[in-house]
């Protein structure tokens, strides 16, 4: 059969099979052995287990179950309601104040957890009551933390990111600072966007909110000093070269730990066992769907699918923006189907070549392909996050969130093109400190 024609039997199949609801991991690994089967015969399933396990066999790896380790010890104490706090008591005359004090929590809980679901958990659970309170919109209210929470895989540490670095064989670090400018800038438009949303609402006594003492917001700062100071520690050791990112990873999760220890008192044997229990479980997940896509990879490979297509668009005599118009497209929709780690683990092995024969760099890339993922977290029929706004604020109804998180995917297609226009964006970080990459 054409390797094209295979191609499209193989997208098929593995839409549909993912459909029905069977693990990510679980539904690769059928797809993968089926077509070996079918198209290689019974010796080629005699190499799965040495390439499922043979994935994993990567120092690097250890990074992701540290990193979640650090993210679920921050989700599991105060840090995110005492740095919503702070926010709040000094950005309180801003006009939107309360809106911009948790997206600017999102923004540094997020560098904190790498995770967009404990994003919007730790900082919704207190943010959206007191938005309410205030009589911000609930479109508002609902849809500025559930596009926060998406900063968590942008922002580093980033799991997602740790993921692609993995998959296209990139510099983890240097991903870290693509990430940093561009995670900024959407901050910004976020809070813009926020605070003409809530003018436009009317009323002075939404935008002014309660209004605090010196003594007030002085006095809240020193519980927001360890949680900065995690921050730098863990910035110092990955940039300082004091440590590799795998074993940065580790110093954040100790870090982590103490804080949750000695400065929040988690001393309860049974929530640190919790703790410990759920960054497992998601650990393991990642790290299961990483080999399985390992299998996959190697199944395109095997039946020259990914090359044909390599090769396909090669002869497609188009500018290569358009080219780059239609990636967006494909992981846009990719986006919202599949967890952001599948699609990068997916579509990298094809993608990459494509994207490097084109002259475009690959952590400009990462960066347009993270903020797609992103646009997914919010984004029916998935929507990750619009279902953890949902449950932590069941009042709103989930098409009320849905319809306040529209604007900030606007804000993110903005991005994504400032980002097209001006790439130095996301590579000027990376090559002031780290210097030019050699691709």
């Amino acid at each position: 059969m054409d390797p094209l024609l295979l191609g499209a039997l193989v997208a098929v199949v593995t839409i549909l099979i993912l459909f029905s609801g069977i693990a990510v991991a679980n539904g690769l690994l059928v797809v993968s052995a089926l077509f070996l089967l079918a198209f290689d015969g019974f010796r080629s399933l005699e190499l799965i287990p040495e390439i499922l396990f043979g994935k994993l066999d990567n120092f690097a790896l250890l990074s992701i179950p540290m990193f979640i380790l650090m993210g679920s010890a921050i989700a599991s104490t105060r840090a995110g309601a005492d740095l919503y706090e702070a926010l709040d008591r000094w950005l309180t005359r801003i006009p939107g104040g309360l809106v911009v004090s948790n997206l600017g929590a999102c923004a540094l809980f997020a560098a904190m957890s790498g995770s967009s679901p404990a994003t919007c958990a730790a900082i919704g659970k207190m943010g959206i009551p007191e938005m309410r309170k205030r009589n911000y919109p609930d479109e508002v209210a609902a849809g500025s933390i559930a596009a926060g929470g998406t900063l968590g895989i942008l922002i580093p540490p980033s799991v997602t990111m740790i993921v692609y670095g993995i998959a296209t064989e990139t510099s983890i670090g240097r991903l870290f600072l693509a990430g940093v400018l561009p995670g900024l800038m959407l901050v910004s438009l976020f809070m813009a966007w926020s605070i003409y949303a809530t003018w436009r609402a009317g009323g002075i006594d939404v935008l002014s909110g309660r209004t605090f003492s010196w003594k007030e917001k002085f006095e809240v700062l020193p519980r927001v000093i360890p949680f900065l100071l995690v921050i730098l520690g863990v910035l110092f050791a990955l940039y300082g070269g004091v440590a590799t990112p795998s074993e940065t990873a580790a110093v954040g999760a100790l870090l982590c730990l103490g804080l949750a220890i000695i400065i929040y008192r988690m001393t309860d044997l049974s929530q640190i066992w919790i703790m410990l229990r759920d960054s497992t479980k998601e650990s393991v997940m990642i790290l299961f769907i990483i080999a399985a896509a390992g299998v996959f990879s190697y199944m395109l490979s095997s039946l020259f699918i990914t090359q044909a297509i390599a090769e396909w668009i090669g002869t497609l005599e188009v500018n290569r923006w358009v080219l780059m118009f239609y990636i967006n497209i494909f992981l846009l929709v990719a986006g919202f189907f599949l967890p952001p780690v599948a699609v990068i683990l997916m579509a990298a092995p094809i993608l990459m070549p494509i994207v490097l024969n084109a002259g475009f760099d690959p952590y400009w890339f990462a960066v347009i392909l993270t903020i797609n993922m992103e646009i997914g977290l919010i984004s029916p029929p998935v929507g990750l996050n619009l279902y953890v706004i949902n449950g932590i604020a069941p009042e709103i109804p989930l098409k009320t969130i849905l319809k306040g998180s529209l604007p900030y995917v606007a804000c993110m297609v903005i991005a994504i093109l400032i980002l097209c226009l001006f790439p130095n964006v996301a590579t000027w970080l990376p090559t002031i400190l780290m210097g030019s990459a050699i691709s």
